[in-house]
């Protein structure tokens, strides 16, 4: 495949430039390989500066340029937020992984199966590994980010390397914590003991994890929390808050013998746990933007049995 360069630029983002389906990393292994030339000359540094008019063949053996994948195209139903030309926003349903994983069933559906349907309806190419910036958890709900090419995807992945996006969460929660509005600083690692879960402990392997929480409304034994994320860790949000004894209502996996009471108790269906909105810089057009998903039934029954209220003065 021939490209004619327009303009001066490095020679791996120029190539994740053109719309193929292969990820950054895919396509600095194909120049690694020898697999690109410029103005007829193999060139093996993905740091290369092109020139203008400058002519790039990709004959590459990874994938051919051509979407491969075993992700099934399905119409989920998705509710798109937010959309342009680089990114769009999701309002993600209950029950679905955002991507297989090794413990699960290989004909279980994912959310990546949905947006593959959305990209074909839009005829945009599909890559499996350069659409999702960033996740969410199963039984979660909520706003998340897909990106529509591998130069967006980049752009965006930056952005939460430096967090500098902004993600706020609803939560109900077991019990009224002491403190109506507190930092919760604890590393978080594998469960050394389920590795299927996580633990707030410190050892060589565990990361850096900050959640900010603050009380919006309280009743006898739960509260509706407002929890501002400034890391990403794996089920972060469910682990500190059970690390502070007050686990999310539905939660099966971090909940307490309390938190499973109360939860009985107002027949909650699923965990309370909701990515609300986010905040990111678009490469579209390098503008900012605020995405709100609004809130599921299964949430607002929640709010309805427990006597809780989210309004706008919260």
């Amino acid at each position: 495949m021939q490209f004619l360069v327009t303009e001066s630029g490095r020679l791996d983002s120029f190539l994740s430039d053109q719309n193929t389906t292969l990820s950054r990393n895919k396509i600095q292994a194909a120049i690694k390989n020898g697999e690109v030339t410029v103005n007829e000359c193999i060139i093996t540094k993905s740091s290369y500066q092109l020139s203008k008019n400058d002519i790039v063949n990709f004959q590459s053996s990874i994938d051919n340029f051509q979407s491969h994948s075993d992700i099934i195209a399905v119409n989920q139903h998705l509710t798109v937020l937010y959309e342009d030309d680089a990114c769009m926003v999701l309002n993600k349903p209950a029950g679905i992984a955002v991507h297989p994983g090794n413990a699960m069933d290989s004909t279980e559906e994912t959310l990546l199966s949905g947006i593959r349907f959305l990209f074909e309806e839009r005829s945009i190419p599909f890559s499996e590994d350069s659409v999702l910036v960033h996740r969410l958890d199963k039984p979660t709900t909520g706003c998340i980010i897909v990106a529509k090419t591998n130069n967006s995807f980049s752009i965006l992945q930056k952005q939460f390397e430096k967090r500098t996006t902004h993600k706020q969460y609803l939560a109900i929660v077991a019990g009224v914590p002491e403190h109506s509005k507190a930092t919760i600083d604890a590393p978080i690692g594998r469960n050394l003991t389920d590795r299927t879960k996580m633990s707030v402990l410190k050892t060589a392997l565990s990361r850096e994890a900050i959640t900010d929480y603050e009380v919006l409304d309280t009743v006898d034994d739960a509260s509706l929390l407002l929890c501002t994320l400034h890391t990403g860790r794996t089920h972060q949000i469910r682990v500190h808050l059970s690390s502070i004894h007050h686990p999310l209502l539905g939660d099966l996996s971090y909940g307490s013998p309390a938190s499973e009471r109360i939860s009985e108790q107002y027949a909650v269906e699923g965990l309370c746990l909701h990515a609300w909105n986010i905040g990111f810089v678009s490469p579209a057009d390098h503008t900012s933007c605020r995405v709100e998903a609004p809130l599921p039934m299964t949430f607002l029954q929640a709010l309805h049995a427990t006597g809780l209220c989210l309004t706008a003065e919260n």
